[in-house]
């Protein structure tokens, strides 16, 4: 295993629960230690490579769900549940319509997938009262996956990852499909496991799979040899544009920086990543939920940077601003501008989640990043096109469109900022910022006013 698949194996920042002593270890990267749960000086998570940004893994595995209370009394940070998350963004309104995505189908792109995916979705599901998709399909459009290994820690990293994907689209859009597509080679930086992921895309697009599409991954995209390298593997982007299909990409978890080729080191200036800052694509960035028991928010959202990671954003150093983009020209400059907008993403909020394909950590688990951001705002694009009766396409200029328009269910994120290891980036403000773009969502209100604005389907 090189150190740039382990580190590219997933955008997440993943925080494993202990058990009862929880008197364990934190795993950065490839066996750089910390004591558990620690908060790394200056946002520095050591300069082994790891994935996304931070993957704070415990030595230990919970035998049950924590709710919000055990986190914080044993972990010092709160986590959250599926059922909180719905409360926090509004979904019961929605839910009481018989908008849940029913009719509508996510694609969830992983590279290796997890085997034990099926079972663990149904044990998450029947813990918090959810009912099974109506269907998850597994498909292999790239090539036959490897054996899995769960000696391999990118196989394990992916595996975490397809669980963190399947479960919070699920979470948020109980009724849509799932379809899961994985691919045999693990994206790394630069043009490592992109082929097969765009190979992988387009067979779903071509053959109208899905409605919308989420990546919980991304390469710096100063890692790419070329800029004409990046370029021509946009052509997944470019078909789902044509069919009308959403395609969402977690934003990062570094900040406003991000990782060298190597994985050794992040850049000590501000970068940014792709597939998020391709204009075709919808970047989802992070923020930190404060919730009670019930769902409810104590206070704002804030943008996530909670010392275990920050959400990705800035300008891109490949795309131009596009035209979507101008009514926000005075924040992005002349260049394309992430991200687009954000969902819940931090370690100290974390969601729960489960699963069983480490024989070694078979339990429950917390996690954030914006590979959990991503997967929740695809499912409210699930919501969004059944409510309109059409595939939404590409949204981005609807989001902006509905930025300007009170009362659209955008909710401005208005503290924080994304500045990490040393390196300053954008702080969330009135309006739009590069820290959270144009904000979060109230979904009761939002998906309606984006089903309309969005394109029509087909």
């Amino acid at each position: 295993m090189n150190d740039a698949s382990s580190r590219r194996a997933r955008r997440i920042a993943l925080a494993a629960l202990a058990t009862a002593g929880l008197a364990a270890t934190a795993t950065t990267g490839l066996g750089t230690s910390a004591a558990a749960l620690s908060r790394p000086a200056g946002h520095a998570h050591g300069t082994a490579p790891i994935p996304a940004v931070a993957d704070h893994v415990l030595a230990h595995t919970l035998a049950f769900p924590p709710d919000t209370a055990y986190c914080q009394q044993h972990l010092g940070i709160n986590c959250y549940s599926p059922v909180q998350y719905q409360k926090a963004y509004d979904l019961a309104p929605l839910y009481g319509h018989g908008v849940t995505g029913k009719g509508r189908t996510i694609a969830i792109v992983d590279s290796f997938g997890s085997p034990t995916i099926a079972d663990d979705l149904h044990v998450f599901d029947q813990n918090y009262g959810l009912p099974d998709p109506p269907s998850l399909q597994i498909i292999q459009p790239a090539g036959a996956v490897p054996p899995f290994n769960n000696t391999d820690s990118t196989q394990l990293g992916w595996a975490t990852e397809t669980t963190l994907d399947v479960e919070y689209a699920h979470a948020i859009a109980p009724g849509a499909k799932i379809l899961l597509v994985e691919t045999p080679v693990a994206e790394t930086e630069g043009v490592t496991g992109f082929p097969e992921i765009v190979a992988a895309e387009n067979y779903v697009i071509d053959h109208r799979l899905a409605d919308v599409i989420t990546q919980s991954f991304g390469a710096t995209e100063e890692t790419f040899p070329s800029k004409a390298s990046l370029l021509s593997l946009r052509s997944a982007f470019k078909n789902a544009a044509r069919h009308g299909v959403t395609v969402l990409a977690s934003s990062g978890d570094t900040g406003v920086t991000n990782y060298n080729a190597d994985g050794s080191a992040l850049y000590p200036n501000p970068v940014n990543s792709w597939p998020s800052s391709d204009p075709l694509v919808t970047s989802i960035g992070g923020t930190q939920l404060h919730l009670d028991a019930a769902g409810n928010k104590v206070t704002p959202d804030s943008v996530w940077n909670d010392g275990y990671g920050a959400g990705g954003g800035g300008q891109s150093h490949v795309f131009a601003r596009p035209d979507f983009q101008d009514s926000v020209r005075s924040v992005v400059g002349p260049a394309r501008g992430t991200p687009d907008i954000s969902m819940s993403a931090a370690v100290d909020g974390g969601a729960i989640l489960y699963y069983s394909f480490d024989p070694n950590r078979i339990g429950w688990h917390i996690v954030g990043g914006t590979s959990e951001a991503s997967p929740l705002f695809s499912g409210i694009v699930a919501l969004a096109a059944q409510y309109g009766h059409h595939r939404l396409g590409t949204i981005n200029e609807a989001l902006y469109r509905l930025n300007r328009r009170h009362a659209s269910g955008i909710v401005d994120v208005t503290s924080g900022d994304i500045s990490f290891s040393g390196v300053t980036g954008p702080a969330a403000t009135p309006g739009y910022d590069m820290a959270s773009g144009v904000g979060t969502v109230d979904a009761a209100r939002f998906v309606p006013q984006l089903a309309a604005a969005g394109e029509d389907g087909q």
